[in-house]
Formats: structure tokens, sequence, C-alpha cells
């Protein structure tokens, strides 16, 4: 097995970028966790100015909307609801207060480390609804899907799922249609597509003329996705590429998508920081209805707002940098969030926070 933190390796491939790259040239990667790596390694530093890394929205709790996360809180208070959810949600702040401080004040919130631990929870409390947040892209989700087809198996009708889990190629799309920044090509979420595949990021090549090239977690796999793209631009190319191929296929897990799509549908989502992008969200199927959260529940329709002056959604977009925020750092720190950026282990504003003391001081 190559070592993918091979530092003369990796000084090959920054000499080799160096040498290639003739022009300007902006690339975003997708995912939060590529986002944390480059700023980890410092490999936004050693790249040649020519070079230019953007993050994008490929996290999963930062996008999740102000209201779902208020709807999220307002579940939990309900008296015969146990909510559970992954430890990265509790200190999102909702519009008055987090998950935690809803726990503290005395609603039943568990975290757990996988839906079937939920499903698993629900059999032991049968007088409780059991509520899974559903967070997620397609990396998650057919965890959650698996769960859903085994309470419905072993008749766990007291388990339900709030899906607030989303589609990453709509994101993509909505960042290069709306032209607020430009960029000459996309390094591909790893993760995501180890499950759906290389073929479903042909249509950036095909439909906008930039390329991708997915990309694994190590300085060697980013320095190496970026060198691709390079030589792509420099020939005049196009094409998705893969890059991590010791773990996404073309077609990706096929079992994986199967029992996604035997559960969700695509459907309409809130998106922070983009909105409502069509078929973007994935609605729960309605053979699977009754372990609908959104269907077992009248929901209260509350008033949400974004924190004062939190900027997160042009960070999500590639707008801005996290430093260029006025809250960050300052109003904003991991030990206090005002907003999920700041909170999640993928969050943008976090990575910067951790990784470049500077911006921190």
């Amino acid at each position: 097995m190559p070592d993918f933190r091979d530092a003369q390796l990796s000084k090959r491939l920054l000499s080799a970028i160096a040498k290639l790259a003739d022009r300007p040239m902006t690339f975003m990667e997708f995912c939060g966790g590529h986002t944390h790596a480059i700023m980890q390694h410092g490999i936004r530093q050693a790249l040649p100015p020519q070079v230019r890394l953007l993050s994008g929205p490929g996290c999963p709790v930062c996008v999740t909307d102000q209201r779902d996360i208020d709807q999220a809180i307002a579940l939990a208070q309900l008296p015969e609801v146990t909510l559970t959810t992954f430890g990265d949600m509790m200190r999102v702040p909702g519009t008055t207060q987090t998950l935690q401080e809803a726990a503290a004040a005395g609603a039943d919130v568990r975290v757990v480390y996988s839906p079937l631990d939920a499903v698993a929870l629900a059999e032991t409390l049968p007088d409780r609804q059991v509520i899974f947040l559903g967070v997620g892209f397609e990396t998650t989700a057919p965890g959650v899907a698996a769960a859903m087809v085994q309470a419905q198996r072993r008749g766990v009708s007291n388990f339900c799922v709030f899906s607030m889990h989303k589609y990453t190629p709509p994101a993509m799309r909505a960042i290069l249609d709306a032209g607020e920044v430009r960029l000459d090509g996309v390094i591909g979420p790893g993760h995501v597509s180890t499950i759906i595949g290389l073929h479903a990021w042909n249509f950036l090549p095909q439909e906008y003329g930039i390329p991708i090239v997915v990309s694994g977690f190590e300085p060697v796999d980013i320095l190496l996705a970026v060198k691709m793209l390079v030589e792509q631009i420099v020939q005049g190319r196009a094409q998705a590429e893969n890059g991590y191929n010791r773990s996404v296929r073309p077609e990706g897990n096929l079992a994986a998508l199967e029992i996604m799509h035997r559960v969700f549908q695509p459907d309409d989502a809130a998106w922070r920081g983009f909105g409502i992008l069509p078929e973007s969200g994935m609605g729960i199927r309605a053979d699977f209805q009754q372990f609908d959260a959104r269907k077992r529940f009248t929901i209260p329709d509350i008033p949400s707002r974004e924190p004062p002056g939190c900027r997160c959604g042009e960070v999500l977009r590639g707008v801005i940098e996290p430093p260029e925020c006025p809250l960050f750092a300052r109003a904003c720190t991991p030990a206090k969030p005002l907003g999920p950026c700041m909170v999640s282990d993928e969050g943008a504003c976090a990575a910067h926070f951790l990784y470049q003391p500077a911006h921190a001081a």
C-alpha cells in the first residue's frame, strides 16, 4: 500500500503542479473532509500562487436549513418523544437554543452512533416515540434507509426518521448556475462518490465544461487530484476522472444505492445559503411513510432566523473565506459557535480556526 502522506511524493506532485499550471486556476473542494485535510496539512500554502482552492458546501450539518433545525428542537420538546441524533448536531444553534440546551432543560435527547441504535432503543422504550434525525448526504443515507427497513421487518412502530438528507449534485449545479464564483474544476467528494460513483459527476464536464477529479483524503490524494485537474485544463480537456480508485467505482456502490432509492425519493429541500433546491432532498417514499416523522407529527411552523451577522451561507457557496465573516474568531468560536460552519467537524470555519491560528488570534 502506498504511503499517502509520503513527503517526498508530495513534493514531487507540488513541483509537477507548479510546472504545469501556466495560468490562474480556481478549484473548489466540495467536501468538508477535504477542507479540513487541506487546512491541516497546509496544502493551500504549499500550492503555487496561480492555483487557488475554495471550500464548498460539503458539510451536511452546515447546509441544514435553520427552519429544519428549529423544527428538530421543537420535536425534541414534545413530551412523548425521545430524539436521537449524531453528536455533531447537539451544538448547532437554532434560532433560540441548541439541542444540547433543550436536553439540559429536560428534553429527552440522546446521542447514538448508528441509526440502528435508535431502532434498538425504540424496542426498549415501547411507550416512547423515538425519532432519529436523518442528517447527511448520500454517504449516511443508506444506513438510515437500512434502519427503516429493519424497523419495518421487526414491527418497531414507535420509530421514525426526521429526514434532512440531501443529494450533493444539485448543490454543485446551484453554485455553477449562480455564477458568484468562477471555477475551473472541482475536487470531487470521496466518501459521497464511494456511494454514487464517478459517473454521477459526468454532468459537470458534459453540461458545464469543467473537469472534476474525485479525491481521497490524504495529502498525496489531494495533490494528485489537483495535478490531474491542472493537466486537464492545460490539455484543453474536461472529464470526470477518478483519483480515488481504491474506494470509488464508476457505477458506485450498487447495494447502497438500491436501499437508498428503495426508501428515499427526490424532493425539494431548503439548504442554508442556497434556499430551495429542486429535488435535492431525500423525502421518504410512501411504502415507508409510517416511519416519516414529518407525517407522524404536527410540527410547529416556528419563525426562524439566522444569527445576525453570520455569513455561513456565503462560506458554503465559496463566495467568501471564513475570516471574511465579521463574527469569525471574535463572537463565533468553536467554544461558542454562532453558526454551524464553526460547529461541525466538516465546517470550513472550524477548519480555518483550528489550522490557521493567525486568523484565530
